[in-house]
């Protein structure tokens, strides 16, 4: 496995790698691997092919946090980082700076302005502004045929299919299931900020997800909120920062919590927030 620092170094071995007709399948993130992550350099590796390219980039980008969030707290650890990497067959693991990333007078940013507009972007309005800004620079720099996220960030996966859309990237955008522990919580880095106890109240999301999947089609949307809200209130470090029902394809709020509607929540425990999704 080849460890990249430079962009420049990058661009020019994609290149290489583009001349020689070689499929290059990339991964982003934010490092702190887990499962999750490696379940995503596998989709990679069936896109890319046996004799294609996987790039894993770990960056835990700047502008996609605001003031008081957790950029300067969140966790790292690139030698284990590295270790899983090799393990999952990544060919090339890609650790640029901010000083390359974001040089002194940066003043251009990438802002999708449609799907970005509720949930998390309502919630953290600056957030996609960084993530798209950072996947597109990503996309220049690695020039992937392909580039694979998780469905933990619905969301998230929906925008970056538009921006590729819309600013003409060559890339095909690759949605890969979310990977959970055996008690239904999603995998994420944050995860590590929780104590035993919020560990155990954090499986409400996805009980919360699957109370709405039972209950989809029996009840009024308002009553469902209001079940789920009771759900959620129950665990006392549970804080709810959004619940929404939306079309998955637009992300447009469901006219029906029919079976097929998307579910996606926002929670806070204790002060890490956790968010997840799923299908009614």
């Amino acid at each position: 496995m080849q460890i990249v620092t430079r962009i420049g170094t990058m661009q020019r071995l994609a290149r290489q790698w583009q001349r020689a007709s070689i499929q290059i399948a990339f991964v982003p993130t934010m490092g702190y691997l887990h499962r999750g992550h490696i379940s995503l350099a596998e989709r990679a590796r069936r896109a890319a092919g046996r004799d294609g390219k996987v790039v894993l980039s770990i960056y835990v980008n700047p502008t996609q946090f605001a003031a008081g969030e957790d950029l300067s707290s969140y966790p790292r650890d690139l030698a284990n980082d590295k270790k899983l990497c090799r393990v999952a067959g990544v060919d090339a693991l890609f650790v640029p700076g901010d000083r390359e990333m974001y040089p002194a007078g940066f003043s251009t940013y990438v802002m999708e302005e449609i799907l970005a507009q509720g949930m998390e972007g309502a919630a953290r309005p600056s957030h996609f502004r960084g993530v798209a800004t950072v996947v597109a620079k990503l996309f220049h720099i690695v020039l992937p045929d392909a580039a694979v996220f998780g469905a933990k960030d619905f969301q998230q996966a929906a925008i970056m299919r538009r921006m590729s859309r819309d600013l003409n990237f060559p890339v095909k955008i690759i949605t890969a299931p979310t990977v959970r522990e055996p008690d239904g919580l999603a995998l994420s880095s944050r995860n590590k900020y929780l104590s035993p106890a919020q560990r155990r109240q954090a499986t409400v999301l996805w009980r919360a997800i699957q109370h709405a999947r039972n209950r989809a089609g029996q009840t009024t949307e308002s009553n469902l909120r209001k079940e789920l809200h009771r759900l959620i209130k129950n665990e006392p470090e549970a804080r709810l920062d959004y619940l929404e029902f939306f079309d998955p394809a637009t992300l447009e709020p469901a006219k029906e919590l029919t079976k097929g509607a998307q579910m996606a929540l926002a929670v806070f425990i204790g002060r890490t927030r956790l968010i997840d999704n799923g299908t009614l």
